[in-house]
């Protein structure tokens, strides 16, 4: 089974108009929402793609119940913490001339809701695969990662990261399964720009050599390079089209990788679906379907 968690889900409200005018009443020329947060987007993927799993994480107030009737509606399997106060964020995304996005910030989230979430947590069993992804919101405790993963720490749980920074190096001495850093990050991670393919394996290896297994990272419009922990590698590139939508597309890659490897155990077959997963969401106004996340698959080509 498949566990994804997203510690501050949100329900994404996009509003497009011709042109936004500070001080004045806009009026907008349609709009939209979505169900937002990195695991959710896997966990909608992979439901997408008919891989069973879970979404785990906190939801609060009417937003929250919406949210979650909204994933049940689209056949995601859900087993939130239900919180006492405050409501699941409402994020506004504003298409104009220029993008504006406004955030909020969330719900306070208890030391009693964490020990909640954690005892969800320590009912994982050996062979289960656990996301989890983002940052870290100020509604919690900076060593929520370190928590959840000492909390499993020797049960057999195969860990997927999807974060930055410090919060990335922090956890590699769980030994994740895979991280899913993209090209900035890494760099940002190495302190020096990657330039070609021997130095992104390189960077790549040295987050090895730190405790991850296996190491994914996205390439935007490049499409992706696979470092595994046999020390073969892999790059798969995109079709050559124009994005649409960059949301929710390294979620579906990390989506569309775990699909293809709990499919067929075979790590470039699962990086060909996690690009062609991504690629397609990229592609769409929303997280991709199946068809076209089937579709894109037969379009990927390798190195």
């Amino acid at each position: 089974m498949i566990y994804t968690v997203t510690f501050s889900p949100a329900i994404d409200y996009v509003v497009y108009m011709d042109d936004l005018i500070p001080g004045k009443t806009n009026r907008t020329k349609g709009e939209q929402y979505f169900f937002g947060g990195k695991g959710i987007n896997v966990s909608t993927v992979l439901t997408e793609l008919g891989i069973e799993n879970t979404a785990l994480g906190f939801v609060s107030g009417f937003t929250g119940e919406a949210l979650e009737r909204g994933l049940k509606d689209k056949g995601v399997c859900t087993d939130f913490v239900h919180l006492g106060e405050g409501i699941t964020r409402i994020n506004v995304k504003i298409k104009s001339g220029r993008e504006t996005e406004i955030n909020a910030q969330g719900p306070s989230i208890s030391e009693e809701k964490i020990n909640e979430l954690l005892e969800k947590l320590k009912g994982l069993k050996r062979g289960d695969y656990l996301v989890v992804s983002g940052t870290v919101p100020n509604t919690l405790p900076d060593d929520i990662y370190d928590r959840i993963l000492s909390v499993l720490e020797g049960k057999g749980i195969e860990y997927v990261v999807d974060t930055t920074g410090e919060l990335l190096e922090n956890v590699l001495k769980y030994r994740p399964f895979f991280i899913k850093p993209n090209k900035a990050e890494l760099e940002e991670l190495m302190g020096l720009e990657i330039k070609n393919d021997e130095e992104l394996r390189c960077g790549a290896k040295t987050l090895q050599d730190k405790g991850a297994r296996n190491v994914i990272v996205s390439l935007g419009g490049d499409g992706a390079y696979l470092l595994c922990e046999n020390g073969s590698d892999y790059r798969m590139k995109m079709p050559p089209q124009k994005a649409k939508n960059t949301v929710g597309a390294g979620d579906s890659l990390v989506a569309g990788f775990l699909a293809g490897y709990v499919k067929s155990g075979d790590m470039e077959r699962a990086l060909k679906m996690g690009v062609a997963a991504g690629t397609a969401t990229a592609y769409s106004d929303d997280l991709a379907k199946k068809e076209e996340i089937e579709k894109m698959y037969l379009m990927i080509g390798d190195r």
